[in-house]
């Protein structure tokens, strides 16, 4: 099988095909490891272990947005009970500091939603690429031992995939990827309500962003709410089924 359909339409499982898997089988893996993704998040031992992913790409997030608003970037701190915090310097009110504390709780699923439209669109090595980008990126900026440690095994996870792994079993963690994303964005926001209703978490970016805006932090929480379940719903359409494509989803051509 070369990856092309009858109708001469590119097949959205050609990584999956190079490793002598059929479409039923490639179909088969998108919903394996969603599943697995979802367990991930939902049974608390391996969450608490999983989500120092999420929370790089949390702090990422508020880097990258930082430096788009035109703050100055002093660095990140990755901490062991999976919380973080992005340091910048700038003005402390303004469209800059809001995006700044926007951007943290919906970067996952945001970026959950960009690598089911790269396995969409048949870019599956791409999203490897990109990975690799993001987790050089928060290296160079954690100004912690943890952070380090944290960020460099990411990176060995994701460079022993890269270079050992087989196209079957590298599309398979791209999808894998791709679903911990998604589904890892929404239950930190229930977290976040749980400590807040219980007299914590003061600080947090919602409440920064009610500081900010004079908006009540719980509308900033459904907000992200918002955000984060639609990138889940447009994502995991774009994962489970090929003829949701990237064209359909976001206009992009006819």
């Amino acid at each position: 099988m070369n990856g092309v359909d009858v109708y001469g339409e590119p097949d959205n499982n050609v990584m999956l095909y190079a490793a002598g898997l059929g479409a039923d089988t490639a179909g088969t893996v998108a919903i394996v490891t969603g599943v697995l993704a979802l367990a991930l998040v939902v049974v608390n031992r391996p969450w608490r272990f999983a989500r120092n992913v999420v929370t790089i790409v949390h702090e990422a997030g508020h880097a990258m947005f930082a430096v788009l608003a035109g703050r100055r970037l002093q660095g990140i701190r990755l901490h062991s009970d999976t919380s973080g915090v992005t340091v910048s310097k700038g003005k402390a009110t303004g469209p800059g500091m809001v995006l700044t504390a926007l951007a943290g709780y919906p970067a996952p699923a945001l970026l959950g939603l960009i690598f089911a439209w790269f396995v969409s669109a048949e870019r599956l090595s791409v999203v490897l690429g990109i990975a690799a980008v993001l987790l050089l990126g928060v290296l160079v900026m954690v100004r912690n031992a943890y952070g380090v440690f944290s960020v460099v095994l990411s990176a060995l996870v994701l460079g022993g995939i890269a270079v050992f792994a087989g196209p079957g079993v590298q599309a398979a963690f791209v999808y894998l990827i791709a679903w911990f994303l998604l589904f890892g964005a929404v239950r930190p926001l229930f977290e976040l309500q749980v400590k807040r209703r219980r007299g914590a978490a003061r600080d947090s970016d919602i409440d920064q962003l009610a500081r900010l805006t004079a908006l009540p932090a719980f509308l900033w929480l459904l907000v992200m709410g918002v955000l984060s379940g639609t990138c889940v719903v447009v994502g995991g359409m774009l994962l489970v089924d090929p003829a949701v494509g990237p064209e359909l989803v976001f206009g992009a051509g006819s």
